[in-house]
């Protein structure tokens, strides 16, 4: 399920529901595991902050695989 970002000024509704479906991807099994690969491969490549890099690309790669799936789905380019 692809949710679109809120805006800044989006009612509040809006962003809690965009929090949730967040929080919903960062306890999944698949990010973790993700996450926890991406911070083996930073170490091993000297990347500051590996912990913040790994958590901040996975999720990246979550929200863009949604969106690829969402554009896949419409037909949209």
């Amino acid at each position: 399920m692809y949710m679109e970002v809120p805006k800044f000024d989006a009612p509040d509704e809006e962003i809690k529901k965009w929090l949730n479906h967040i929080a919903l991807i960062c306890l999944s099994e698949d990010f973790q595991a993700l996450k926890k690969e991406l911070e083996k491969i930073y170490l091993q490549s000297n990347v500051e902050n590996v912990q913040l890099a790994a958590f901040r690309d996975a999720l990246y790669a979550f929200l863009a695989q949604e969106e690829e799936e969402l554009i896949y789905q419409t037909g949209a380019k």
